[in-house]
């Protein structure tokens, strides 16, 4: 190159001489002309020499001159994976800032900030402003002197604040309350590539006019993954959404960092992506919906996927040319809109959350990701990944996937019957992350919190409980830098609250969304100073040692039954017992000042002596005594549970273990060989003893069930009350009473019309009918047995109450009528007082489900009552049903065990409007009472004791079941 150059140089001075002679003129000219095309040459040549210079030194070579720079720049962006921009870490203000919103500072709070794996706490205060946390500390004088700032001051008297809750599951919005025909979004069943459909967006069918989002934020809940539902492989698309209405009303104003070109604008490759969500499912769902196996779901995946690979190898291919300057110019970045998403995913760009049970579809799915190189966020449901926590460990990737999962909710379908309530301890054990969500409206989403709750009462450690419904929530979501922490620079996301969270019925005093308090005027409840504490719980260790050696189904029949010894319970606080005269429950105390415990001797399942050492001296003196020390703990009414298909089904969707619905007489003909239209279903026919939901209830102080034959129509037959602790129907005492109420159903969701079924109501109490029915009409419209009727509407409900008066004109009989369900009786509470009527509460929080539950009393912060105080003002016997979320009778019978959650929370909520006593009789004596069970039945209820605390304390553990009418002692 050096001397090409030089001779170049050397023609170019030659060039510039002049001859003057004529004879040396034509010389001069052809040694021009020579030297003309030399130079034309040498410049060829030089051009050459300095263009491959360049393409040696440049990666794209001809992009100066035809490159598109977007298309340079979507090539290097291809593989980046998803982080908040350096802009993001110095921003001043929120993107989901509202101009005019005042700085608030909430001081005097106990703060967990999340930090230190969930275990910092202090007391300080906080600073809100522009939608974010400004400052975090314990001196905020600074603030309030500051004249620049237009500040609120939140005086949190030591109560707890923490970040927002933060659902990972839930299908609000997009299966809308109430729901609605026009509105029910959460699942396509149009695959058109078996049932994979990653090209779907839930953010296209949501719905911010859904009643359940208020009710949400009333649980504390601040944020919410919106995932498509699970009848697919992959169902499509989810969406973060902050749970804050918007002046602009529209579901993209609600988005948490969606994704960039949302709305179709250009896209800007030099930012870091943000984190997309996918949905996937594995096992049962698919499979029933698509009419498939395990092994086509697998291989709608595999497919898809390698669909997905094909498109991005053929991108890599498209792009490493331009990378390398070999690019045509011409050719287009391969893409399908169909199918972008799915190739995200194998960019390790999408948080892939996954609807996952058992092992086999765990381990198919570990075995998917490693096929195809993408990490998996979290398995959701997950009911079996406590059992195979080394599966979880081979996912592709360098962090395992995170067990998104429900508290107690389980035994409703095959792929369920294994989970523990010992699920989310043992996977923290085995060093896995742990995430509790609702799968709104599976479990109303208002209470995702006591998921976190009932974790921590078997075991979770209470850092890593509240980590699951916060920290921990974010992280698996990718938001982990904005929200889930209480630190400056996030977004102003916090709950301030009544009690500590995790205490029973801990509820938001005020909810800040984007530093914007959500409640105008909370209700709030006063609670004793002890709920500010992190609650005590059992030791559960043996439980959860047997679970993981019986692979999730340890054995529940009691330790040891005694029947034939006295035995003793000693160090008891108190004892609640039945009292014949007024059907209630009545406390006795052992006095604190006396220097001698409390004694409880039984013999024979029935107590023969209580009261100090002394006082029971002659029995405690037995050489063959057998003693339990109960730690300062009580002797309770057994709870009964109602409002579920308990006793009839072992697991609700497999049809092999169920008794099965009752012919409808509205609906088909009933065989003549039944007795026609006369026939009668009782459900005693349909026992089944020793399932695992009513063993579980047995050990959870929940001793019998009154259980109604299963319905989908008008008519369901007679309930039977019968022990939840009972081996076959023909060990005495099983069957408490066979017969105990008629039941029928009365609403809009079946046909014929409502009125039509006023109708045959009327005829049935005030015409004489024949047959069995006839029978057991006649003892209905005589007060011998109640009539209980499901219905939810404050209008129907009037009409029952009309109805009662008419046929009590023509029988001249009271009508012992009892009305469940009842979401909306509150309206009608004096009425329903007036016309002594009874309600049993079931779901015992209501949820505005349908159109004739819309109108709720929701209770605290909402309302100052709730339903129970509404009722109970006005004189109304209230029972208990149970709190199985949103979901039909028939997978319910698990929530059965919670019922003393549920009576302990609804005791909180009242705030000293109902007595512990009164909670008691709500799920024993009034439910009892309410459905017909005799006088004499009931004061031989069973009785429960508790070590350290009674029955409705988070801190107790039942321990034993002393059972009068089975005549033994069972310790558990």
């Amino acid at each position: 190159m050096e001397a090409r150059s030089k001779f170049v140089v050397d023609v170019l001075n030659e060039g510039g001489f002049m001859a003057f002679d004529v004879s040396r003129r034509v010389q001069t000219l052809y040694s021009h002309r020579r030297k003309v095309w030399g130079l034309v040459i040498a410049s060829f040549v030089l051009y050459l020499l300095s263009s491959g210079a360049l393409l040696r030194s440049s990666p794209i070579a001809k992009s100066s001159r035809v490159y598109s720079p977007e298309v340079v720049a979507r090539c290097r962006a291809l593989d980046v994976k998803p982080a908040p921009t350096e802009e993001f870490y110095r921003r001043k203000e929120s993107d989901r800032f509202v101009l005019g919103t005042k700085a608030t500072l909430v001081e005097n709070a106990t703060i967990w900030t999340g930090d230190d794996d969930g275990q910092e706490v202090f007391n300080g205060d906080v600073l809100m402003d522009k939608g974010m946390i400004k400052w975090v500390g314990k001196d905020s004088s600074v603030w309030k002197k500051t004249g620049g700032i237009d500040l609120t001051v939140v005086d949190a008297k030591g109560a707890w604040l923490t970040p927002g809750i933060i659902d990972v599951h839930s299908h609000l919005a997009v299966g809308q309350a109430p729901a609605s025909d026009g509105a029910d979004d959460s699942n396509s069943l149009k695959g058109t590539s078996g049932s994979s459909l990653p090209w779907l967006r839930s953010l296209d069918g949501l719905n911010t006019h859904d009643e359940g989002i208020r009710l949400a934020v009333a649980g504390g809940l601040t944020t919410s993954l919106i995932l498509p539902g699970s009848a697919n492989a992959i169902g499509g698309q989810g969406f973060a959404i902050k749970l804050r209405p918007t002046s602009e009303r529209t579901p993209t104003s609600w988005l948490l960092e969606p994704p960039y070109g949302l709305n179709g604008s250009a896209v800007d490759y030099s930012k870091k992506p943000r984190w997309r969500h996918m949905k996937h499912a594995c096992g049962e769902n698919p499979s029933r919906v698509y009419g498939q196996s395990r092994m086509d779901t697998a291989w709608d995946f595999r497919k898809a996927y390698n669909k997905a690979r094909e498109l991005k190898e053929a991108q890599d291919t498209f792009c490493e040319k331009v990378l390398n300057g070999e690019w045509d110019g011409q050719s287009k970045f391969p893409e399908e809109l169909q199918w972008e998403a799915a190739v995200d995913v194998l960019r390790g760009k999408v948080k892939v959350q996954t609807h996952c049970y058992e092992a086999v579809d765990l381990d198919n799915f570990v075995r998917l990701s490693n096929e195809f190189k993408f990490p998996v966020a979290a398995f959701h449901h997950a009911h079996e990944t406590y059992l195979v926590p080394e599966v979880l460990k081979r996912a592709y990737g360098d962090v395992p996937p995170a067990s998104a999962m429900f508290a107690s909710f389980s035994r409703y379908k095959r792929e369920a019957y294994r989970h523990s309530e010992f699920a989310p301890r043992i996977l923290h054990d085995a060093g896995l992350r742990v995430v509790m969500k609702s799968d709104h409206p599976a479990i109303v989403s208002r209470y995702l919190l006591h998921e976190a709750q009932q974790a921590h009462y078997y075991g979770l450690p209470s850092n890593i409980a509240l980590k699951s419904v916060i920290s921990t929530s974010a992280e698996v979501l990718g938001y982990d830098h904005r929200i889930g922490y209480i630190r400056e620079g996030y977004d102003a996301d916090i709950v301030l609250w009544d009690s500590h969270p995790l205490q029973i019925g801990a509820t938001p005093v005020q909810v800040f969304i984007d530093g914007i308090a959500q409640f105008q005027s909370p209700h709030v409840v006063e609670k004793p100073s002890s709920f500010r504490s992190v609650p005590e719980t059992p030791n559960f260790d043996k439980e959860a040692k047997e679970t993981l050696e019986y692979e999730g189904l340890p054995p529940l029949i009691p330790q040891r039954t005694i029947v034939d010894q006295a035995m003793a319970f000693t160090n008891v606080s108190n004892i609640w017992l039945r009292k014949q005269a007024s059907e209630t429950i009545k406390l006795h105390s052992f006095s604190k000042e006396e220097e001698e415990e409390g004694v409880v001797v039984v013999e024979g399942g029935k107590i023969i002596c209580e009261g100090s050492e002394s006082m029971c001296a002659m029995h405690l003196n037995s050489p063959n005594l057998i003693a339990i020390d109960l730690r300062g703990g009580s002797i309770s009414p057994g709870l009964v549970s109602y409002g579920t298909d308990l006793g009839l089904q072992e697991i609700g969707m497999e049809e092999s273990t169920i008794d099965g619905a009752v012919y409808d007489g509205f609906s088909k003909k009933i065989p003549k060989i039944l007795g026609g239209d006369s026939a009668v279903i009782r459900a005693a026919d349909g026992l089944v003893f020793s399932t695992r939901n009513a063993l579980l209830a047995h050990r959870a102080g929940v001793t019998s069930s009154i259980t109604a034959p299963t319905s989908s129509g008008f008519l369901s037959g007679l309930s039977t009350h019968f022990s939840t602790g009972a081996a076959f129907r023909t060990t005495p005492g099983a069957v408490v009473q066979d017969v105990a109420a008629l039941h029928v159903t009365i609403g809009p969701a079946r046909q014929p019309s409502v009125s039509t079924q006023i109708a045959a109501l009327r005829r049935l109490l005030t015409s004489e009918q024949k047959g069995e029915l006839g029978y057991w009409l006649k003892k209905v419209v005589q007060a011998e047995i109640p009539l209980v009727v499901d219905v939810h509407s404050a209008d129907e409900i009037a009409t029952l109450l009309l109805l009662k008066q008419e046929v009590e004109a023509v029988t001249g009989n009271a009508l012992r009528l009892t009305v469940t369900g009842a979401s909306e009786a509150h309206l009608l509470a004096a009425e329903i007082g007036e016309a002594n009527v009874g309600v049993i509460l079931n779901p015992v929080r209501p949820y505005p489900d349908t159109w004739e539950k819309r109108r709720i009393l929701p209770g605290p912060p909402l309302s100052d009552e709730s339903a129970l105080v509404r009722l109970l003002r006005h004189n109304v016997t209230v029972g208990f049903g149970v709190m199985g979320g949103n979901l039909p009778s028939e997978i319910s019978p698990w929530a059965a065990r919670n019922t003393r959650f549920d009576v302990s929370w609804a005791y909180i909520e009242a705030g000293g409007r109902v007595t512990k006593s009164e909670a008691f009789a709500l799920a024993s004596t009034n439910t009892e009472r309410l459905l017909g069970i005799n006088s004499e039945t009931m004061l031989q209820g069973d009785m429960v004791a508790t070590q350290g605390g009674d029955l409705l304390e988070i801190g107790s553990k039942v321990v034993g079941i002393i059972s009068p009418r089975r005549a033994r002692v069972e310790l558990l």
